[in-house]
């Protein structure tokens, strides 16, 4: 079993410089598993790399389709482990990180082996949430399956919609098709969970200075040019925090210091939304701080060497 290391933890709490470090220290690629930053252009909103960081370390899933092209989970998955196969062969030491939970459970544990999308149920449904509101689909979906509404959240329009159309397309629950067609997890490697687990203020305190950082670098000009581009508010990746609330910004007379408010406050609701998907996860050692922090980074380091010393080639442990 080849070894994969998979840094989890909330938006702001330094995943991607520790990712950099591992990978300096291990000679390492880093995969990145966040569902915006696999999109052009989009770069100071989702805190992509800077270059400089892309060129000391190899980066893959960052930048490779089009804000308008349609880029699921299924998409990444397929991608992903192609790109997870290729640095094997390289015999480089791949490492995940991100912020998107979907993602990453779709890369290795798999994915719902269902029907194809229905455009007919789901621009039906569409309509009806939106003339009726997310709780309504989700009353909908508890009579129609109920096993997949008690998993299901009833803010999480996208699932809701998803059970919906494949119960109506196919006259079957979510249940009896996961039963037929069982997902298929990542094959031929050893996946290491670290997580990252700063103090809730000094997150807090992080993820404010990020948002106004990312004000600073231009991110008003940068959704002006996407737009310019020809990319349409209504593209996808305009639903992220941040760039959603910027186009609203864009659009009112809203005063800049109460959009930079809302997308702080909206963050930190977000962080505790990816702290409660990742603490589902099985297997994770998580450490209580910043992964830029030295002194996480060194524990990191030193709780990585006995997985990596079995069945990873020495001559690539560089510690």
């Amino acid at each position: 079993m080849y070894p994969l290391i998979a840094i989890v933890g909330s938006t702001a709490s330094g995943k991607s410089e520790l990712a950099l470090f591992l990978a300096e220290t291990f000679s390492g690629e880093i995969v990145n598993y966040d569902s915006v930053q696999v999109f052009r252009y989009l770069n100071i909103g989702t805190a992509k790399p800077a270059p400089e960081e892309q060129h000391r370390v190899p980066h893959h899933m960052i930048d490779i389709c089009e804000p308008t092209e349609v880029f699921t989970a299924g998409t990444y998955q397929r991608e992903a482990r192609r790109v997870l196969d290729e640095i094997r062969q390289r015999r480089k030491l791949p490492i995940l990180v991100g912020g998107t939970g979907l993602y990453l459970r779709a890369l290795t544990q798999g994915l719902f082996n269902g029907p194809g999308r229905s455009l007919y149920w789901r621009n039906r449904l569409e309509m009806i949430g939106e003339r009726k509101g997310r709780a309504y689909l989700h009353r909908i979906l508890s009579r129609l399956d109920p096993a997949a509404a008690a998993r299901i959240a009833k803010r999480d329009k996208p699932k809701i919609i998803r059970a919906l159309e494949v119960r109506l397309e196919t006259g079957k629950t979510l249940s009896q098709h996961l039963g037929e067609k069982p997902r298929q997890p990542l094959a031929g490697f050893k996946v290491c969970y670290v997580g990252l687990n700063p103090p809730r203020e000094d997150l807090y305190r992080r993820i404010d200075e990020r948002v106004r950082r990312m004000f600073n670098a231009g991110l008003v000009d940068e959704v002006r040019h996407l737009l310019a581009r020809g990319i349409p508010p209504s593209a996808k990746p305009f639903e992220a925090i941040g760039y959603r609330h910027v186009l609203a910004e864009l659009d009112s007379c809203n005063a800049l210091e109460e959009t930079i408010r809302i997308i702080q406050r909206d963050t930190r609701r977000y962080a505790k939304r990816q702290m409660t998907w990742f603490r589902k996860q099985p297997d994770v050692t998580w450490f209580d701080g910043p992964g830029d922090s030295e002194q996480i980074k060194n524990n990191v380091r030193q709780f990585l060497q006995p997985f990596l010393s079995v069945g990873f080639p020495t001559p690539f442990l560089t510690f």
